[in-house]
Parts: structure tokens; sequence; C-alpha cells
């Protein structure tokens, strides 16, 4: 079996950020200098003795570091890493992953999100400082695949949930229950806002954007398929931004098994067949905003 010592480096980096570890306490652990630890991330060759020490701290299994089958990943940090390093190569993305595309988002969006993450992480999780700090990491890691997208502009097919958007227009950006009445409407009004940016997205149709509303529901675990150069790679994450945000909890996976790509890229394109596209969608959701005006959220959703 041969491997990718590129990918083996960025799968270290991936869960080296996610570990809140410095680089230098990493290296002093197992025994090695920063530089080499460097070196390893760029993609040359380590030992196994050390791959095993570094696997064994950074609480990953060998397989997982060696992208052997299906990686694993438990950390939000470590996954939007990865995904921010497997979109440095992507030509090509299939997205479905909530009522909104993170990499198509408006700027309001973006800057709402760092207190909307803060909000969904509890002051009575044992853990809180540390996922407080993660959610630092994590907006860095945001912010730099966004830079990444404007400068290299992949093809993107976004498949987005019309029951998620009415969802999402009636209860608002929020990251916990029972907000004030005044903050949680204003939430509701960056929600409007938002799907207006998307309704807008989609009559201008930008070259290399292709976004389909599907008026049922989608699977709950979001997937992304990226075509590379010389390969495919699909993620599925439990991971969310935007409505009821999880950045705290969950297992992501990535894999580049043909089996697994060909059934969500049949899935997807049955999705694409049957979704609104174009004025058709635009149309689709600004009927949305109008139908959701002036409503609030059911007693129900306003506590989940």
């Amino acid at each position: 079996m041969s491997f990718r010592y590129d990918e083996i480096g960025n799968r270290l980096k991936a869960f080296r950020i996610a570990s809140g570890l410095s680089a230098d306490e990493i290296a002093r652990r197992i025994g090695i200098s920063r530089t080499a630890l460097y070196r390893f991330e760029r993609g040359e060759l380590a030992k196994i003795e050390t791959l095993d020490k570094l696997a064994e701290l950074l609480g990953v299994s060998i397989p997982t570091l060696l992208g052997v089958g299906i990686e694993f990943i438990s950390s939000a940090v470590a996954y939007f890493e990865r995904l921010r390093q497997i979109e440095e190569e992507a030509q090509h993305i299939i997205v479905l992953a909530g009522p909104i595309s993170f990499l198509l988002a408006s700027p309001n969006f973006e800057s709402m999100l760092e207190q909307l993450l803060i909000e969904s992480i509890s002051p009575e999780l044992a853990n809180g400082t540390r996922l407080l700090a993660d959610v630092r990491t994590i907006l860095g890691i945001l912010k730099q695949r966004k830079e990444t997208f404007l400068r290299r502009r992949p093809a993107v097919v976004n498949l987005i949930s019309g029951l998620e958007i009415e969802r999402l227009l009636r209860n608002g950006f929020v990251g916990k229950a029972l907000l004030p009445p005044a903050e949680h409407q204003k939430r509701v009004a960056l929600a409007r806002a938002e799907i207006k940016h998307f309704a807008d997205l989609v009559a201008q149709q930008p070259i290399g954007v292709q976004i389909g509303v599907v008026r049922d529901a989608l699977p709950q675990t979001g997937f992304q398929i990226f075509r590379l150069t010389d390969r495919r790679i699909m993620t599925l994450s439990p991971f969310r931004l935007g409505e009821n945000p999880n950045v705290r909890v969950g297992v992501a996976m990535i894999t580049s098994a043909e089996e697994a790509l060909a059934l969500h890229e049949k899935a997807a394109n049955e999705m694409w067949e049957s979704a609104l596209k174009g004025q058709d969608a635009s149309n689709y959701l600004r009927s949305l905003i109008a139908a959701t005006e002036g409503s609030g959220p059911s007693r129900r959703a306003a506590t989940q």
C-alpha cells in the first residue's frame, strides 16, 4: 500500500492544531525537535515509531493518521482544518450542509458567527474554557477557507432544504434557547437577510456556482464531495454552522472509498434533479421570506 506523505502531514497538522498543544510541547513530549515536527507536517517521511507516539499523544489512530480507509475526526477544529486543506486543491465541490453554505454566505453572516458559536457553548460545561478557545481557532480556519475560496473559485454545487430554510426564517440564528425577545427578533431579521442574500445569488447565477433548493427534507448529516486533480474525497460531518450550531460534539468522517463516493454522488444527483434552480429557486426563497414575515417561533421550536 502506498501513502501520500503530504496528506499524512496535513492530517498531522490538523490534529496538532486541534490538540491545543503548542508545537514545542508536542515535540518535547515525543523527543524530537520542533523543526522536525514541522518537516513531518510538510510531508517529510517520519519513522513509524515517531508516528505512533504522535498518534497516541494527539488521540488519533494510526490508520486515520495514515489515511487508511476512513478518517474519523471527533474534533470540529481538526475537521474544519482538514476541509481547509482539501479546498486548497479542490476544483469542484458538491455541498449538502444545513440551510446555508459557509463558502457562499454573506459577510454579515461571517460577522455574527463568533457570537453565535460562543453562545452555543454552555457556561456549565466543565471544558467550557477549552471549547471557547476552540471557537477562536475555528473562526481563524474559517476565515482562511473563505479567502481560499475567493482566490481559487472552485465550481460549487450547493443543495439546500426549503424545510430547513423555513425553520431558520422562523427561529433565526440562535445558539441557545430562550433568547430575550428583542435579541431574538434581531436574529430573525439576520436570518431573513441571509436567505435574501441566497435568493439574490440564485437569481444572479454567478459563473461556477449552482444552487438547488430541495422542497422536502435533506439528510440530517451533511456531506461534501470534492473533486481534485487526481482523486475525489468525501466528508460527512455532524458539525454545523448557522442555526443551532454544533462545534462541540460528534464524529466526522473523511474517505475516498469508491462505494461511498458513488452512493453519495447518486443521492446528490437525485436531489439535484428534483431541486428548484435559477429564478424558480429565487422566487421560492422569496416566497418563504414573505410567508414567515411577522411570524414568531412556535413554543416547541423555541425550546428545542
